[in-house]
């Protein structure tokens, strides 16, 4: 979710149909109820210490099991009625909840009818900011968001295995020779095919 890559992507492959990775989008919607820290500082006077309602409810606020166990989901109202007396928390809470949702939903229309409503929502001038920051974030990349529901592919793998690239040139402390490069990391993912070393040229 980079301008910069859109941008290019847009040059490179003007065809293809652009898809966001739902990892990035849901990494997004974390962000907006770990916004607690200023909501912490309003009502206690100091950053969240470990009695503190929120300090305690910090990992049940981004937890994907919190829903699915009613007793996770008591003990997490409880700890927001006492430390989030504004309902600020709650909110940004909810929005990551509908965007978890939106992934569940197995047509389209029913995707792009709750995407809106998320996108209007929090994008209320009511809503805290990092919940419309979000919003703005839903709205700037509506389609490769909803585009999701369509392919159903992920970037993962690609990033998986750029990863593991990036740790071989790190451990080795760069490579001077690319074939050297290629078949040290062959080797670490565990069954190179030797045949094929030859089948690109650098120049």
């Amino acid at each position: 979710m980079s301008a910069t890559y859109n941008a290019v992507f847009k040059v490179v492959t003007p065809a293809a149909t652009r898809v966001v990775d739902r990892f990035h989008v849901m990494r997004h919607a974390t962000l907006a109820p770990r916004g607690a820290p200023p909501v912490q500082q309003q009502a206690t006077g100091h950053r969240g210490r470990r009695d503190d309602p929120l300090y305690r409810a910090r990992k049940l606020l981004v937890m994907g099991v919190t829903r699915g166990d009613a007793a996770l989901q008591a003990r997490l109202g409880d700890l927001l009625a006492l430390g989030d007396p504004d309902g600020e928390v709650a909110f940004a809470y909810a929005v990551k909840e509908a965007m978890a949702r939106f992934y569940e939903l197995t047509t389209i229309d029913e995707a792009e009818r709750l995407l809106l409503e998320v996108v209007e929502r929090a994008g209320a001038r009511s809503a805290p900011y990092e919940v419309r920051r979000f919003a703005r974030t839903l709205k700037n990349w509506f389609d490769p968001i909803l585009a999701w529901h369509e392919a159903r592919v992920s970037n993962g793998p690609t990033e998986g295995m750029n990863n593991l690239i990036k740790r071989v040139k790190r451990v080795a402390f760069g490579f001077t020779n690319f074939r050297n490069f290629r078949i040290r990391a062959l080797l670490y993912v565990g069954k190179p095919n030797f045949r094929l070393l030859h089948s690109i040229v650098v120049t």
